[in-house]
């Protein structure tokens, strides 16, 4: 019996997407602090061609969570559900035209999705893409594209995915490079009540970006990162995550872990590692064993030593799920995963309390594939290993966006919209801490989204100010100017329809912005600053007025004295037109 859980795993491991056999289980993203029926019974998501090119389709897939959780595809229309016939056989094509012309650079489609779990939207470039299908116990089984496999049909093509669910609690989208990275992808989500997330992905050129970092990676250390990076003729094509370049070079970073993970368990021999559940579990300590082949906590279990396999993909040998306190031991597992791929584990005894951006990857063995990704991305956000959420209280990194009250998701590919600095691009958009669970990894595991106080430079405040102001200094947020209810509730599908359009993201919200910074600058200054600059305004007056007033011993202005100097001159009979000045 396999839960929605179960067969969203398979997906992300086999690249194919099934029906489950017990339907209506939500797990893989869950907020217990959401009214269950927040949400409305459909989403509008506003899909926006920011490439150069007027040949790319957009896919919706997923499992339609109000019908069994049967397998959905979306068709052509952008409105229309598809959801295909259990085929007799493996590898039969879909009969249904499912590829969304974007049009022409700069145009939006908007298309209209239902509740859907293990979603994703797909994007191509030049080309449409081939799903196929497979007989299955519960219905068809829906072969999505695969990078790590150079038989499938859509191997050399330009293609790219964001992942999504939304359910009748909320809706959760964020952009992954798990597999791999090839096209930016952003995402713009708007609510209800105005407030709008962002995460903005990668640029234009992020892709070339990423290999060549790759590459001058593997130029330092010689470990096999250049083996990432695929070409097609001669341009990147794509840059696999490490978990896809091991199925593709069976070899690669076979012994790249052994020394450092050999380091963290000879650390814990006499010195516990705590790791803090953020679950019912609480913390729990483990020690070595004696033979140092483990880390064992005591009453749950153990954790052997991973291979580079098991680092890079999470899901195998020392991080798949036990026997025996599977729940637990995920969690435990996932946050030493997340640790050992930031390569924190041996410097840092409480994971994962404490942990920092700036300390993450700073060890020459880490996986600097992840660490590259980060860096291109203009946020730094988005998800490089399956255990990116783990986070301690700091930054998210996973590059998330989600509300319980959606009413528009854009999004973009092409690099055209990646313009944010951080998720929130505007102080509205700051959330209060939320339950939230995004990876199914770890069942039981619920962690808290931090809340992150946002000053944004390009709200005016000074870098300097910035770095000398303590969170404690900061000032608490000023009270909005909120409108009555009804003219919210009429102005709201209004505004948010606005919002959402990438005229508004990016011509008109620039030019409201300097509007609100020079009326916030203006109305913020004190009356001591106000009366200082009418001072220094009146002085500046006063003196140059003074400057052009008559002097001189005679009371004669520079220019009266002109005037008269070529009187004399004339009236000196001479006619040789000689300007003679003559002092009193």
């Amino acid at each position: 019996m396999t839960t929605l859980s179960d067969v969203i795993e398979i997906q992300k491991t086999y690249n194919v997407l099934q029906a489950p056999a017990i339907p209506g289980d939500s797990a893989d993203v869950h907020d217990d602090t959401i009214d269950a029926s927040a949400t409305g019974s459909t989403l509008s998501i506003g899909l926006y061609n920011s490439t150069t090119s007027s040949t790319v389709y957009a896919y919706v897939t997923g499992l339609a969570l109000d019908n069994n959780s049967a397998v959905y595809l979306l068709q052509s229309d952008g409105s229309t559900a598809y959801y295909p016939a259990n085929p007799t056989g493996t590898g039969q094509p879909i009969l249904t035209n499912c590829a969304i012309p974007l049009g022409a650079p700069g145009t939006t489609k908007n298309v209209i999705i239902p509740h859907l779990a293990g979603a994703r939207i797909w994007f191509c470039v030049g080309n449409t893409l081939t799903f196929l299908l497979n007989h299955g116990d519960t219905g068809p089984g829906l072969v999505e594209p695969a990078v790590n496999n150079t038989s499938d049909p859509n191997y050399n093509y330009s293609w790219d995915f964001c992942e999504f669910t939304f359910n009748s609690s909320q809706v959760y989208a964020n952009i992954t490079y798990v597999d791999f990275v090839c096209l930016p992808i952003a995402l713009t989500l708007t609510t209800s009540s105005g407030t709008t997330q962002h995460v903005g992905g990668l640029p234009a050129n992020g892709l070339d970006n990423v290999c060549n970092g790759l590459i001058a990676q593997n130029a330092k250390d010689g470990a096999g990162w250049d083996q990432l990076v695929l070409t097609k003729n001669g341009s990147n094509l794509r840059a696999l995550a490490p978990t896809n370049g091991i199925a593709l070079y069976s070899t690669l970073f076979q012994n790249y872990w052994t020394d450092y993970v050999n380091s963290c368990w000879s650390q814990y021999i006499s010195t516990p590692l705590v790791i803090d559940t953020q679950a019912s579990w609480g913390k729990v300590s483990g020690l070595t064993s004696n033979d140092r082949t483990q880390i064992t906590f005591s009453g749950v279990g153990s954790i052997s030593k991973p291979s580079a396999t098991d680092i890079f993909g999470a899901n195998s040998g020392a991080f798949a799920p036990q026997t025996t306190n599977t729940a637990e031991l995920l969690n435990i597992g996932a946050r030493i995963d997340a640790a050992l791929n930031r390569s924190t584990l041996l410097s840092n005894a409480n994971q994962p309390d404490g942990e920092e951006i700036s300390t993450f990857y700073t060890n020459t063995v880490t996986n600097h594939y992840s660490r590259i990704t980060h860096a291109a991305n203009v946020d730094g956000r988005g998800y490089t290993f399956p255990y990116d959420d783990v986070t301690g209280g700091g930054v998210d990194q996973s590059g998330f966006v989600s509300d319980g009250s959606p009413t528009n998701l854009l999004v973009t590919v092409g690099g055209g919209n990646a313009f944010a600095k951080r998720e929130d691009i505007d102080q509205k958009s700051v959330q209060p801490p939320r339950r939230m669970r995004r990876s199914v990894q770890w069942v039981e595991d619920v962690k808290l989204a931090p809340r992150e106080e946002m000053r944004d430079l390009e709200m005016g405040e000074h870098p300097k100010l910035l770095a000398e102001m303590s969170p404690a200094a900061a000032p608490a947020p000023k009270p909005k100017i909120l409108l009555p209810q009804f003219v919210q509730r009429f102005m709201s599908p209004y505004v948010s329809k606005l919002q959402a359009s990438p005229y508004y993201a990016q011509r008109l919200r620039p030019l409201l912005d300097f509007i609100n910074q020079f009326l916030v600058s203006f109305l913020s200054l004190s009356l001591r600053a106000v009366l200082s600059r009418v001072f220094l305004v009146a002085f500046f007056f006063v003196f140059y007025f003074l400057g052009i007033l008559p002097h001189e011993a005679k009371g004669q202005s520079q220019r009266r004295i002109l005037e008269a100097a070529v009187a004399a001159s004339n009236g000196n009979g001479n006619g040789n037109g000689t300007i003679v000045m003559q002092g009193s």
